[in-house]
């Protein structure tokens, strides 16, 4: 017997039901094209808030390290005037005066970044680029190798803060996708300086030589020093303190730009950490010895900077000339540079684009020392500039990203690499004496054998992180924030 009330009943409770069902599933959909929507704007917002960085924050740091290494490599082009000669330098005490600078330099790395974000980074490294811009300036009172030796020290340390410290601040600002690339553009600040330090010189020497009863090395101080004070003074109103802190972010971009920061970071602490404890925590951290190395020994494999005007002038050119062709490798290697660190970030990979760097390097220091040919030691010279200086940036922003537990440790980890890194300028100019000319057969051998060093330490840091990676993944399945390698 059949219950047509029944039936309806059934049948309209089950309408009901599909109803609930669509709806939930309309809901769900709506909830995902939210997110969608979401992420969409979340991914433009963050476009134009790096457009803006990059606009509005990297110029001034770039221009200030321009100023740093034509500061610091005034010495370089000024003995192809005669500087060493006028200040009656014997021996190797011209390969002294290069090397002071670095002691000098070694002195303050550490302990400044362990106050950087302490205190205002902006005032800070403003103020130190006062202080070298002055100790440039009075350089041109030396009078023998004793005054030079004394300002080049001093010059060392006042110049110490600023290629840690700046690296700090960019890493607070970049994740780690971008930051190689930020990197490499700042780096070609020093490329720049070295690329153009020698056609700067070049009419200061021939035009100001003997005007006022100066030689043209004393003028190539007198106004590098002066405009490196007026990029300083610039430098304290423009400069950031942190993304919070910013005066060119709206309020809402200065909280997203800290808030992508510590999502970007792997293993991130939570709270403060004091700058005693970062320390502990970088020097406690077997990964910060590994990256130490590996940098040293790279920073050893480019111990050419100091001596490239000599190199080139040593194919047989005069003093003009060689200053003149000290300028297309820089600007290669800038290039090359900018490139790699790019490819680096956008492929979120490091050990490869290092090895295959060094791997051109060592060509081009074999080419250079294994033939007398004025053309082929020139191409030699192009590879192992432009192979050789791309690497810093990429063991140096892998090192940030890799040790960003905290603000602290990053800091002290960046500064230690950079600190210990630059012990090898105090060694290497011993291995350029002027009696191996032309082949510099002892600091191309030396600078092979670091570059194979420094391959070896990035590999064994990329089976470290795998290892590592393996960990984050077994502890947390859902994890998606892994160490790069």
């Amino acid at each position: 017997m059949k219950h047509p009330s029944n039936s309806s009943g059934e049948k309209s409770e089950r309408i009901e039901h599909i109803e609930q069902v669509t709806d939930e599933g309309l809901e769900r959909d709506n909830s995902k094209t939210d997110q969608a929507e979401s992420e969409t704007n979340d991914d433009a917002f963050e476009k134009r808030l790096v457009r803006k960085l990059d606009l509005y924050i990297l110029p001034i740091p770039w221009v200030m390290y321009f100023f740093n290494f034509l500061d610091r490599n005034a010495i370089v082009n000024g003995k192809l005037d005669g500087l060493d000669k006028q200040l009656n330098m014997q021996g190797y005490q011209y390969n002294t005066c290069v090397a002071i600078f670095s002691v000098g330099y070694l002195l303050g790395q550490v302990p400044s970044n362990m106050i950087i974000n302490r205190v205002r980074p902006s005032y800070f490294m403003a103020g130190f680029m006062t202080a070298w811009s002055v100790t440039t300036l009075c350089t041109f009172l030396v009078h023998d190798y004793t005054s030079m030796l004394i300002a080049r020290l001093i010059l060392g340390i006042v110049e110490s803060p600023f290629y840690p410290g700046m690296l700090y601040m960019l890493s607070m600002l970049y994740t780690k996708r971008e930051i190689a690339t930020r990197m490499s553009i700042f780096f070609t600040g020093n490329m720049a300086a070295s690329a153009f330090s020698g056609l700067i010189s070049a009419p200061i020497f021939t035009g100001l030589g003997g005007v006022c009863g100066l030689a043209g090395w004393q003028w190539l101080f007198i106004i590098q020093g002066s405009l490196s004070a007026v990029v300083a003074i610039i430098g304290f109103f423009f400069l950031p303190d942190s993304p919070l802190k910013n005066r060119w972010l709206t309020p809402e971009e200065r909280q997203f730009a800290h808030d992508r920061i510590v999502n970007d970071t792997t293993e991130k602490s939570e709270g403060t950490t004091s700058v005693m404890k970062g320390c502990k925590e970088a020097m406690l951290d077997y990964r910060t010895w590994l990256f130490c190395l590996a940098y040293t020994l790279h920073t050893s494999s480019h111990g050419f900077r100091n001596f490239l005007p000599t190199v080139v002038k040593n194919l047989g050119l005069d003093t003009t000339t060689a200053l003149v062709l000290t300028c297309p490798p820089y600007i290669f290697g800038a290039l090359v540079s900018i490139a790699l660190s790019w490819s680096s970030g956008h492929f979120n990979e490091r050990t490869w684009h290092i090895t295959l760097s060094k791997a051109v390097g060592i060509i081009g220091f074999t080419i250079s020392m294994s033939t007398l040919n004025t053309a082929a030691r020139y191409v030699g010279i192009m590879l192992f500039v432009g192979a050789t200086y791309c690497v810093n940036n990429i063991i140096l922003g892998w090192t940030s990203s890799v040790l960003g537990q905290s603000d602290e440790k990053k800091a002290v980890a960046i500064a230690m690499c950079n600190t210990i890194g630059s012990i090898a300028p105090v060694y290497t100019p011993y291995l350029w004496p002027d009696s191996d000319a032309p082949r510099f057969t002892t600091a191309m051998s030396a600078s092979i054998g670091f570059s194979v060093g420094a391959v070896v330490c990035a590999w064994l840091l990329r089976g470290v992180l795998v290892r590592m990676n393996k960990r984050l993944e077994r502890d947390d399945p859902s994890a998606s924030n892994f160490y790069v390698y």
